[in-house]
Parts: C-alpha cells; structure tokens; sequence
C-alpha cells in the first residue's frame, strides 16, 4: 500500500556547505571525478532529462545527492532532479534520522510510503529478492508521478565486481550490474547508475571526514544495529568482498581486472552466449572459413 507523498524544503546549512567543499576539493579526484566520468561515458544524463535520485538513507545514496546537486550547479544542459525517499516501514528512529540528514545536507526530499517490509517480513524463500524487486518498482512508479523519466540509484564499484564474481561463482554465469537499463515494466523509464566508478573506501572516508551518521542497512532485519559492520558470515556478498580482499594481497590489481574483464569478452573463446535471440554455441561458427586457429 502506498500513501501520500511529503516534501520537506531545508535551509541550506554550515554541515551542507562543508561537506559540499569536501566533494570539491578533498574529494575531488577519487569522488567527483569519477562521478562526472560516469555521467559523460555511458551518458546518463541527457538534456531535458528528470531524475529521482533514490535515497534509502545509506552513504551512498546521500552522497549520490550530493553529487547530483553539485552536477546541476556545473551543468552544461538544463536537466531536472527529484530527491526521492520511499519508506518502506522503517522505524520512527531510522527515519528520523533520513529526515535529520537531509536536512543536515540539504537536500529536498520527497518521501512516500509503502508496507514492503510488512509484506515481506515473513517470506522464507529469498526474501531479499523479493524485497528489491518491490522496491524498485515502486520507485519507478512514484518517479513517474513526479514527471521523472529516470531513476538514479548508488550502487558503486565495489558492488559492481562484487556482482561479477557472485554470478560465475554461485550463478554460473557471466554478467555484470550495467550502468543504465531500459525499464521493461515502465516504458519510457531508465535506470541509472552513476556511482559507477566510484570505490566504496573512498565513500567510507568522504563520509567519516564529514563526521556523518547514516543508516547501515536500510532492512527491517538488520536496522536495529544500523551503526554496527555487517557480520553474518554466511552472506554471499560478504563471501565475495573476504575473497577479494584475499586475491588483492596477492595481486594488487585484481579488482582493476575483473572491472575490465566486463569489457574485454570475446566472443570468440566462450563455449557459448546470450542475446535477445535466445543461446548461441560456438558450432554455429565454428566451421565458418577465416575462422581462428
């Protein structure tokens, strides 16, 4: 269920102004840089575009605002955005702390609100799953009723790669978390994603140079300890993030490479593929004159 949107309207404050400087100066090379890169490689924003930036009240999220804020202040284009919060059934004092931030940082939130964590809370079978799918879909719905033709969310580098090796290690398959998505359940709608280059350690400093607070997870299961690091060994990303962290003590580069790997396929080495036009082996062309040896 979905009730009505709020907007709350801060006044711009010494905290915004420092962490705003922050983004400009301290954090210029590793966060805004990369940001901008971003926006302007995979073209992820265009002229006339309406953006819902989507806050789920972590680091990254909030940051993301910030740095949406600042592009606006540089833009080349006129282009709109929207600060969007959806409150899927956090606690009074999760979000009081979303409201208390965006006011600290200001940014112009819109929240709504929806009973996911209600409707998800007592499914056993992937409940996380189920949880994202819902969830974005009731962003692109709220961002549509905002005029928005794309939503913007923080995922980072660090999940980017993650995501990779989650897929061949436990999906037994190659892909990757794309930069930008057409909607296939919303026409007209995009999904956007430009934190994409952009490491979570240097998200983790800009944050603590700030001396900010923001919420660990945004889940209802793990929201009672929103200061504490994650601990559940059995998580399949944390698996991946340890294995990681292993390979770099042996290979400075390997998250460097597994990034590029996602851009460097040949088509000609793999067993097999997928496209729109459903799987491909390698017989097809295997026999086909010019072929490689």
């Amino acid at each position: 269920m979905e009730r009505e949107m709020t907007e709350t309207e801060p006044a711009r404050g010494c905290k915004a102004e420092r962490v705003e400087l922050s983004i400009r100066k301290k954090f210029h090379r590793e966060i805004w840089s990369k940001f901008a890169k971003a926006v302007r490689d995979y073209q992820l924003v265009q002229p006339g575009d309406r953006v819902a930036v989507c806050i789920s009240g972590g680091k990254d999220s909030m940051l993301m605002a910030k740095l949406f804020q600042e592009l606006q202040w540089h833009r080349k284009f006129p282009f709109e955005v929207k600060f969007l919060v959806m409150d899927p059934g956090y606690s009074p004092k999760n979000r009081a702390l979303i409201e208390q931030n965006a006011a600290d940082l200001s940014v112009p939130i819109t929240i709504f609100e929806s009973d996911i964590f209600a409707s998800v809370y007592h499914v056993e079978k992937s409940p996380c799953y189920l949880c994202a799918r819902m969830r974005r879909g009731h962003l692109y719905k709220q961002a549509q009723a905002l005029g928005c033709n794309k939503i913007a969310l923080g995922h980072h580098y660090d999940d980017v790669i993650e995501t990779i090796l989650m897929g061949m290690l436990y999906g037994g398959q190659i892909q990757t978390m794309m930069p930008k998505l057409h909607s296939t359940n919303f026409p007209g709608m995009e999904l956007i994603r430009p934190m994409y280059l952009i490491r979570e350690a240097d998200i983790l400093r800009w944050r603590d140079y700030n001396e900010l607070h923001f919420l660990q997870c945004a889940c209802r299961f793990t929201e009672a300890c929103s200061t504490c690091l994650p601990d559940n060994t059995s998580s399949k990303r944390l698996e991946i993030k340890n294995l990681i962290r292993t390979l770099k003590e042996v290979n400075p580069q390997v998250e460097a490479n597994i990034f590029r790997s996602m851009e460097h396929v040949n088509l000609g080495t793999v067993i097999a593929y997928k496209d729109s036009a459903g799987v491909h082996s390698f017989l097809e062309s295997y026999d086909d004159p010019g072929g490689e040896s």
